[in-house]
Protein backbone atom coordinates (compact mmCIF):
# COMPACT_ATOMS: atom_id res chain seq x y z
CA UNK A 1 0.00 0.00 0.00
CA UNK A 2 0.83 3.46 -0.95
CA UNK A 3 2.54 5.92 2.09
CA UNK A 4 1.39 8.81 0.51
CA UNK A 5 -1.36 9.81 -1.61
CA UNK A 6 -1.41 12.00 -4.45
CA UNK A 7 -4.76 13.68 -5.90
CA UNK A 8 -5.41 16.50 -8.14
CA UNK A 9 -8.26 18.74 -7.43
CA UNK A 10 -9.13 21.32 -9.94
CA UNK A 11 -5.11 23.36 -10.15
CA UNK A 12 -4.42 21.75 -6.45
CA UNK A 13 -2.09 18.45 -6.06
CA UNK A 14 -3.38 17.04 -2.52
CA UNK A 15 -0.78 15.19 -1.10
CA UNK A 16 -1.52 12.95 1.61
CA UNK A 17 0.66 11.28 4.21
CA UNK A 18 -1.26 8.12 4.72
CA UNK A 19 -0.23 5.79 7.30
CA UNK A 20 -2.66 6.46 10.04
CA UNK A 21 -2.21 3.46 12.21
CA UNK A 22 1.91 4.20 12.44
CA UNK A 23 0.45 8.75 12.89
CA UNK A 24 1.69 9.00 9.63
CA UNK A 25 5.26 8.83 11.60
CA UNK A 26 8.66 9.36 9.00
CA UNK A 27 9.63 6.17 7.56
CA UNK A 28 11.75 6.04 4.89
CA UNK A 29 9.14 4.72 2.55
CA UNK A 30 6.80 7.87 3.42
CA UNK A 31 9.69 9.81 3.35
CA UNK A 32 10.66 9.16 -0.02
CA UNK A 33 6.87 9.21 -1.54
CA UNK A 34 6.63 12.14 -0.37
CA UNK A 35 9.46 13.32 -2.51
CA UNK A 36 8.54 11.75 -5.31
CA UNK A 37 5.22 13.67 -4.96
CA UNK A 38 6.60 16.86 -4.06
CA UNK A 39 8.75 16.42 -7.38
CA UNK A 40 5.43 15.39 -9.99
CA UNK A 41 3.67 18.47 -8.48
CA UNK A 42 6.39 21.04 -9.39
CA UNK A 43 6.87 19.71 -13.15
CA UNK A 44 2.64 20.10 -13.80
CA UNK A 45 2.24 22.97 -15.69
CA UNK A 46 -1.35 23.01 -14.15
CA UNK A 47 -1.10 22.97 -10.65
CA UNK A 48 -1.02 26.00 -9.11
CA UNK A 49 -0.79 25.12 -5.15
CA UNK A 50 -0.24 22.03 -3.31
CA UNK A 51 -1.93 20.72 -0.72
CA UNK A 52 -0.13 18.98 2.17
CA UNK A 53 -1.96 17.03 4.53
CA UNK A 54 -2.39 13.52 6.70
CA UNK A 55 -5.02 10.92 7.19
CA UNK A 56 -6.39 9.77 10.24
CA UNK A 57 -6.59 11.52 13.69
CA UNK A 58 -2.78 12.60 13.35
CA UNK A 59 -0.72 14.70 10.70
CA UNK A 60 2.77 13.60 11.57
CA UNK A 61 4.07 12.25 14.76
CA UNK A 62 7.30 12.70 13.42
CA UNK A 63 10.31 9.69 13.78
CA UNK A 64 9.45 6.35 12.92
CA UNK A 65 11.01 5.65 16.38
CA UNK A 66 10.49 1.58 15.62
CA UNK A 67 12.56 2.36 12.60
CA UNK A 68 15.62 3.88 14.44
CA UNK A 69 14.91 7.47 13.89
CA UNK A 70 16.00 9.44 11.22
CA UNK A 71 19.78 10.46 12.33
CA UNK A 72 21.94 10.60 9.28
CA UNK A 73 24.17 13.54 7.64
CA UNK A 74 22.81 12.76 4.50
CA UNK A 75 18.90 12.33 5.78
CA UNK A 76 16.65 12.68 2.43
CA UNK A 77 13.83 13.81 5.44
CA UNK A 78 16.20 17.16 4.93
CA UNK A 79 15.65 17.51 1.78
CA UNK A 80 11.79 17.19 1.94
CA UNK A 81 12.00 20.30 4.49
CA UNK A 82 14.24 22.06 1.98
CA UNK A 83 11.86 21.30 -1.57
CA UNK A 84 8.73 22.34 0.92
CA UNK A 85 10.23 25.23 1.90
CA UNK A 86 12.04 26.38 -1.48
CA UNK A 87 8.81 25.03 -3.55
CA UNK A 88 7.93 27.19 -6.18
CA UNK A 89 4.50 26.85 -6.04
CA UNK A 90 2.81 27.70 -2.97
CA UNK A 91 1.82 24.92 -0.37
CA UNK A 92 -0.80 25.23 2.29
CA UNK A 93 -0.56 22.93 5.19
CA UNK A 94 -3.87 21.24 6.32
CA UNK A 95 -3.17 20.49 9.24
CA UNK A 96 -5.78 17.70 10.40
CA UNK A 97 -4.69 16.46 13.76
CA UNK A 98 -1.41 15.90 16.18
CA UNK A 99 1.61 16.76 14.40
CA UNK A 100 5.04 16.16 16.93
CA UNK A 101 9.09 16.28 16.38
CA UNK A 102 9.49 16.01 12.85
CA UNK A 103 5.58 16.47 12.02
CA UNK A 104 5.93 20.32 13.34
CA UNK A 105 8.88 20.84 11.19
CA UNK A 106 6.74 19.80 7.91
CA UNK A 107 3.72 21.88 9.10
CA UNK A 108 6.71 24.76 9.31
CA UNK A 109 7.72 24.72 6.33
CA UNK A 110 4.46 25.27 4.55
CA UNK A 111 4.02 28.62 3.66
CA UNK A 112 0.33 28.44 4.13
CA UNK A 113 -0.97 26.56 7.32
CA UNK A 114 -4.47 26.10 8.52
CA UNK A 115 -4.64 23.21 11.63
CA UNK A 116 -7.46 21.80 13.02
CA UNK A 117 -8.50 23.09 16.55
CA UNK A 118 -8.19 19.89 17.87
CA UNK A 119 -4.40 18.94 16.95
CA UNK A 120 -1.65 19.78 19.35
CA UNK A 121 1.86 20.16 18.25
CA UNK A 122 4.94 19.35 20.22
CA UNK A 123 9.21 19.31 19.83
CA UNK A 124 9.20 16.26 21.84
CA UNK A 125 12.34 15.19 20.95
CA UNK A 126 13.93 16.18 24.48
CA UNK A 127 11.82 13.40 26.11
CA UNK A 128 13.31 10.82 24.44
CA UNK A 129 16.73 11.81 24.64
CA UNK A 130 17.40 13.55 21.32
CA UNK A 131 16.88 17.61 20.18
CA UNK A 132 14.80 18.74 17.40
CA UNK A 133 18.07 18.90 15.37
CA UNK A 134 17.23 19.30 11.60
CA UNK A 135 13.20 21.16 11.94
CA UNK A 136 15.31 23.90 14.00
CA UNK A 137 16.37 25.50 10.94
CA UNK A 138 13.00 26.03 9.90
CA UNK A 139 11.01 26.60 12.83
CA UNK A 140 13.15 29.21 14.94
CA UNK A 141 12.88 31.16 11.59
CA UNK A 142 8.81 30.82 12.75
CA UNK A 143 9.33 31.29 16.57
CA UNK A 144 12.16 33.21 17.45
CA UNK A 145 14.37 32.47 19.85
CA UNK A 146 12.57 33.24 22.65
CA UNK A 147 9.78 30.82 21.98
CA UNK A 148 11.53 28.28 20.34
CA UNK A 149 13.89 28.03 23.60
CA UNK A 150 10.75 27.21 25.75
CA UNK A 151 8.75 24.61 22.96
CA UNK A 152 12.25 22.87 22.78
CA UNK A 153 13.51 22.55 26.68
CA UNK A 154 10.29 21.26 27.43
CA UNK A 155 8.75 19.46 25.24
CA UNK A 156 5.38 21.03 26.38
CA UNK A 157 2.37 20.32 23.84
CA UNK A 158 0.70 23.22 22.39
CA UNK A 159 -3.13 23.76 21.00
CA UNK A 160 -3.99 24.90 17.54
CA UNK A 161 -4.84 28.29 18.87
CA UNK A 162 -1.60 28.35 21.15
CA UNK A 163 0.73 27.63 17.53
CA UNK A 164 -1.24 30.69 15.82
CA UNK A 165 -0.33 33.01 18.54
CA UNK A 166 3.65 31.64 18.39
CA UNK A 167 3.37 32.46 14.48
CA UNK A 168 3.64 28.35 14.22
CA UNK A 169 0.48 28.22 11.78
CA UNK A 170 -1.71 30.88 10.64
CA UNK A 171 -4.95 29.58 12.06
CA UNK A 172 -6.96 27.20 13.59
CA UNK A 173 -10.63 26.07 12.47
CA UNK A 174 -12.91 24.13 13.83
CA UNK A 175 -12.22 20.13 12.35
CA UNK A 176 -15.74 20.38 10.57
CA UNK A 177 -14.41 23.82 8.43
CA UNK A 178 -11.18 22.89 7.67
CA UNK A 179 -11.62 21.90 4.32
CA UNK A 180 -13.99 24.76 3.53
CA UNK A 181 -11.50 26.82 4.82
CA UNK A 182 -8.72 25.69 2.57
CA UNK A 183 -10.61 26.11 0.20
CA UNK A 184 -10.75 29.85 0.54
CA UNK A 185 -7.33 30.24 0.96
CA UNK A 186 -6.45 28.21 -2.13
CA UNK A 187 -9.09 30.70 -3.73
CA UNK A 188 -7.11 33.88 -1.93
CA UNK A 189 -4.27 32.32 -3.73
CA UNK A 190 -6.03 32.24 -7.13
CA UNK A 191 -6.76 35.93 -7.47
CA UNK A 192 -3.13 36.50 -7.61
CA UNK A 193 -0.84 35.99 -10.57
CA UNK A 194 0.80 32.52 -10.87
CA UNK A 195 3.69 33.91 -11.34
CA UNK A 196 3.75 37.02 -8.89
CA UNK A 197 2.62 34.23 -6.14
CA UNK A 198 5.69 32.58 -6.57
CA UNK A 199 7.90 35.56 -6.57
CA UNK A 200 6.03 36.95 -3.72
CA UNK A 201 6.97 33.24 -1.78
CA UNK A 202 10.82 33.61 -3.03
CA UNK A 203 10.72 37.72 -1.76
CA UNK A 204 9.44 36.28 1.92
CA UNK A 205 12.07 33.91 1.92
CA UNK A 206 15.06 35.39 0.36
CA UNK A 207 14.64 39.01 2.42
CA UNK A 208 15.95 38.15 5.94
CA UNK A 209 19.00 36.92 4.10
CA UNK A 210 19.99 39.52 2.72
CA UNK A 211 21.92 43.24 4.41
CA UNK A 212 19.43 45.92 4.01
CA UNK A 213 21.47 47.50 0.82
CA UNK A 214 21.20 43.76 -0.40
CA UNK A 215 17.60 43.68 0.04
CA UNK A 216 17.32 47.16 -1.84
CA UNK A 217 19.07 46.16 -4.67
CA UNK A 218 17.34 42.98 -5.34
CA UNK A 219 13.89 43.86 -4.70
CA UNK A 220 14.76 46.76 -7.13
CA UNK A 221 15.58 44.08 -9.73
CA UNK A 222 13.25 42.06 -9.38
CA UNK A 223 10.05 44.59 -9.39
CA UNK A 224 11.45 46.13 -12.67
CA UNK A 225 11.25 42.56 -14.21
CA UNK A 226 8.16 42.18 -13.02
CA UNK A 227 6.63 44.87 -14.49
CA UNK A 228 7.87 44.26 -17.66
CA UNK A 229 5.95 40.72 -17.63
CA UNK A 230 2.26 40.09 -19.52
CA UNK A 231 1.25 38.59 -16.36
CA UNK A 232 1.60 42.09 -14.83
CA UNK A 233 0.47 43.67 -18.33
CA UNK A 234 -2.53 41.66 -17.89
CA UNK A 235 -3.77 42.34 -14.43
CA UNK A 236 -3.27 46.12 -15.03
CA UNK A 237 -5.41 45.74 -17.88
CA UNK A 238 -7.78 44.37 -15.93
CA UNK A 239 -7.56 46.89 -13.77
CA UNK A 240 -8.64 49.44 -15.74
CA UNK A 241 -10.97 47.86 -17.24
CA UNK A 242 -12.84 46.58 -14.53
CA UNK A 243 -13.04 42.72 -14.78
CA UNK A 244 -10.97 39.66 -13.06
CA UNK A 245 -7.49 38.80 -15.23
CA UNK A 246 -7.61 35.78 -16.69
CA UNK A 247 -5.68 33.61 -13.96
CA UNK A 248 -8.70 34.52 -11.82
CA UNK A 249 -11.97 33.95 -13.56
CA UNK A 250 -13.75 31.62 -12.93
CA UNK A 251 -14.68 28.66 -15.51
Amino acid sequence: MPAVRYELRGDAAWITLDQPERRNALSDALVGELRAHLAAANAAADVRAVVLTGAGPAFCAGADLKAGGIGAADNPFVEVLKTVWEFPKPIVGRINGHAFGGGVGLAAACDLTVAAESALFAFSEVRVGVIPAMISVLCIRKLGIQQAMWLFLTGERVSAARAVELGLIHRAVPADRLDATVEEVLDLVRLGGPNAVREAKQLVRRIPELSVDEGFRWTATKIAELFASEEAAEGMRAFVEKRPPRWAAKP
